[in-house]
């Protein structure tokens, strides 16, 4: 009797349909309207973007209008491509060519930069 309580389990796992394979995704379309980025991909623009909204914690919405990415009418775009440009200009200024400062440097997840460290407790 053990044996078959062990098995009903077994049984019930096999009677079940197999999950369908994940379909490959399809390849992101060209971006348009790129003016500080130097990429040629969807995909090198999507890895990009990810790291931004890590380095601000915010989502795509935050700089982008929702479903027409390449608009310009969210102004924080601009200030983006401010903050991208001196980034870029501040990593240009080390010979060796590593990457030295990014968004989260002074970001560190936020939306606003941190300029100042948190004040400790009990002092």
């Amino acid at each position: 009797m053990r044996l078959l309580l062990a098995l009903v389990p077994l049984l019930m796992l096999g009677a079940q349909e197999k999950a369908p394979e994940k379909q490959a995704k399809a390849p992101l379309p060209p971006p348009t309207n790129l003016k500080v980025l130097k990429v040629t991909t969807g995909q090198e623009v999507g890895q990009i973007m990810r790291t931004f909204t890590v380095g601000l914690g915010v989502q795509c919405i935050y700089c982008h209008v929702q479903g027409n990415f390449a608009s310009d009418d969210n102004p924080k775009k601009e200030i983006a491509r401010h903050m991208i440009t001196m980034t870029q200009q501040v990593n240009g200024n080390f010979s060796e060519g590593k990457l030295r400062v990014s968004c989260y440097t002074c970001h560190r997840g936020e939306p606003e930069p941190k300029t100042a460290p948190e004040p400790r407790a009990g002092r």
